[in-house]
């Protein structure tokens, strides 16, 4: 009995620290975006001025491109990226901020093309670029396909934002060869996200997955580009060694990993007005994650045929979801879901204990850890 009082002491203590871990993080990173958001601001406005003499439409998107950025996102990319630098004890912090704005412009058009794949029509609580284009297609050519001309203005609008995002890089002001070694890793990490979007792709058409499968497509669509990358740009920037490297490797794959999982529990159980897109797109969009693919092992035939009914439905009613809640719920897959991301955080934070960082970046990283699992949005 004292054993059990103990060790439920003790839990009550790790949450508290836990506690206290979460709200330094989200401070945090709202100091970053305070310092960062100008930053994106300034670039876009200057873009913007000097594509506004060559092509009215163009800038027209990117005015749009620009209210996007600003509308809502924690930028954890550029956040990332910041302490990388700081984790080899990089000093010039103004360079490497500005510099960050880089990936937030890669992170925003990998979620302009991903949006058009998904069909989604809000992004930070706005029209999505595509579905922006869409309804002014219908306007300004009623007798043609909108659905297409605003696809197509999407697309462009992600080819130009991840240019820009290079660009960034290649007129930053570290020295060349640091330059290139980064553009180079950036370039192959967008290519890693681009074979996991293809593989969500194709096992979403297919309608059934193997959790190896899909943990291997959220390390190539999500943990590469979302944890690693950034970190990764940052140390190479701030001069760090293949060691150090492969250290914030071992670290920050397994927090993206869990940033996807928790990102596919809110997807099904979060808040629309938090997330700032509706509830449930994964559903009607027929996603294989973790969640589903526990659900449809471990389901009975009556569960199975209401989960694959709904799956994939268009016009998904809230009775809808709560039915697709409840049998996610009942077949254990939440707490399954729940205690496997608490896997990866766990071996992530052991990780971060013995590299060799800074203390700063290392405070962070062990903040985001916990982050990543209790965050809401």
């Amino acid at each position: 009995m004292l054993f059990l009082f103990l060790t439920a002491k003790m839990q009550e203590a790790y949450n508290s620290i836990t506690a206290v871990f979460f709200m330094d993080i989200q401070k945090a990173l709202a100091d970053f975006k305070k310092k960062i958001d100008p930053e994106i601001e300034k670039y876009l406005d200057e873009t913007i001025k000097e594509l506004g003499e060559k092509d009215y439409f163009i800038t027209n998107i990117l005015k749009y491109v620009k209210k996007m950025a600003l509308a809502g996102g924690k930028r954890l990319r550029p956040a990332l990226m910041y302490y990388g630098y700081l984790a080899v004890n990089g000093k010039e912090k103004n360079k490497i901020i500005r510099t960050a704005v880089s990936v937030e412009l890669i992170h925003i058009f990998l979620l302009i093309h991903d949006d058009i794949i998904d069909k989604d029509d809000k992004r930070h609580g706005i029209d999505t670029i595509h579905f922006r284009y869409q309804k002014l297609g219908k306007k300004l050519f009623p007798k043609e396909d909108s659905n297409h001309f605003g696809n197509s203005m999407g697309i462009i609008a992600g080819d130009m934002v991840s240019a820009l995002g290079n660009q960034i890089i290649f007129n930053s002001e570290f020295s060349p060869e640091l330059i290139m070694k980064t553009l180079s890793k950036l370039q192959s990490v967008v290519s890693m996200t681009v074979i996991g979007e293809a593989k969500d792709v194709y096992i979403g058409y297919k309608g059934r997955a193997s959790e190896e499968e899909i943990l291997e497509m959220y390390k190539n669509k999500t943990a590469k580009y979302t944890v690693e990358s950034p970190l990764y740009l940052g140390a190479i920037l701030g001069g760090a060694n293949e060691e150090v490297l492969k250290n914030l490797s071992r670290l920050s794959v397994p927090i993206g990993v869990a940033f996807q999982i928790q990102d596919d529990i809110l997807g099904v159980f979060g808040s629309e007005k938090k997330l700032g897109k509706s509830v449930g797109s994964d559903i009607q969009e027929g996603k294989q994650t973790v969640l589903v693919s526990k659900a449809l092992e471990n389901s009975d035939s009556k569960q199975r045929k209401i989960l694959k009914g709904l799956l994939g439905k268009n016009n998904l009613t809230a009775s809808d979801v709560e039915k697709f809640r409840g049998i996610i719920k009942e077949t254990g897959s939440l707490n399954y879901a729940q205690n496997l991301a608490r896997k990866f955080i766990f071996q992530s934070k052991q990780e971060i204990k013995k590299a060799k960082i800074s203390k700063e970046a290392k405070d962070f990283l062990l903040g985001i850890a916990d982050y990543m699992m209790d965050r809401e949005v």
